[in-house]
């Protein structure tokens, strides 16, 4: 029988596929209802904020589920949690009854500096113990379920003692949080680290993913940028439907932040991720719990 946060995740909304709000798309995907199940809003932008900023998300609330995907926690930093910032956190969620919110499992400050990126940390089990306890005081303050997302990364950092998978996995089940799986991601690690994977993701607890992230890239000389200004390539619509394949989820996001294309582009690319989606878990699109093929 399903505990904790796997418990919870059976009474989360199914939202089906979604799209990041974005202010050089807002205009069209508020005209676009039918072909998106939800919006991620980046609370960053709205926390503190009036005038133009929030007239858009009040718009966009009217018209669409909202869920939450942050950028400035950095939970892993060794600075204390900045309780002002989760304050004002809480409270945007509470307004727009967000049913869960998300970041980053990397650290983007230092000694109070925001440095304006997501950094990789050390996978070691001194890590995974800082990050445990920071996670539990986070959840609990906010009052909302909370997800972590696996980044990108172009080297390992010292330290280490662990592989990837079995640091997200440890800390995942340790802080008893979700999985934003962002399956993008895996792709860049995987061709930039030269590992499987299709076999990375078998090293993950997929039961904890609410959430999935699916986006392009950047082909580098060297490695492969994760830039969300690209299209979606095959490879990555594999990995979606892998996943899908294996546990269900209840929503899937397409990331565009840069390089924007006219917006049949955007919908035919959510066309694509819903034919996927239909595929591998109908339920998804339903709103339903489906049962998952194998």
């Amino acid at each position: 029988m399903p505990t904790g946060f796997l418990k919870l995740k059976q009474s989360l909304p199914r939202l089906g596929i979604g799209l990041g709000l974005r202010r050089d798309m807002a205009s069209e995907t508020l005209e676009h209802r039918a072909q998106i199940g939800f919006l991620e809003l980046v609370p960053e932008n709205y926390m503190g904020v009036g005038g133009r900023a929030r007239e858009v998300l009040d718009n966009a609330a009217t018209a669409y589920p909202l869920i939450s995907h942050g950028v400035n926690l950095s939970i892993g930093s060794t600075d204390d949690l900045n309780f002002d910032y989760l304050k004002q956190l809480k409270s945007l969620l509470d307004e727009y009854d967000i049913p869960w919110f998300s970041d980053h499992l990397c650290f983007t400050s230092v000694e109070g500096n925001y440095l304006h990126d997501l950094l990789p940390l050390p996978f070691s089990r001194e890590t995974v113990k800082h990050i445990v306890e920071r996670v539990k005081r986070v959840q609990d303050f906010v009052g909302r379920p909370f997800l972590l997302e696996n980044i990108s990364f172009y080297m390992y950092l010292p330290g280490g003692d662990m592989t990837e998978g079995e640091f997200i996995s440890e800390i995942l089940e340790l802080a008893d949080c979700g999985l934003l799986l962002d399956v993008n991601n895996v792709y860049v690690n995987a061709v930039n680290h030269g590992f499987d994977a299709h076999k990375f993701l078998d090293t993950l607890p997929l039961e904890r993913v609410v959430q999935i992230h699916i986006a392009g890239h950047k082909m580098g000389k060297e490695m492969i940028i994760d830039t969300h200004g690209s299209p979606v390539i095959e490879p990555v619509y594999e990995l979606l439907d892998a996943v899908l394949r294996k546990t269900p989820v209840n929503g899937v996001l397409l990331e565009r932040d840069q390089n924007f294309p006219e917006f049949d582009e955007i919908l035919s690319e959510l066309s694509h991720i819903e034919t996927v989606a239909k595929a591998a878990q109908p339920g998804l699109i339903r709103g339903e719990i489906a049962h998952v093929t194998k």
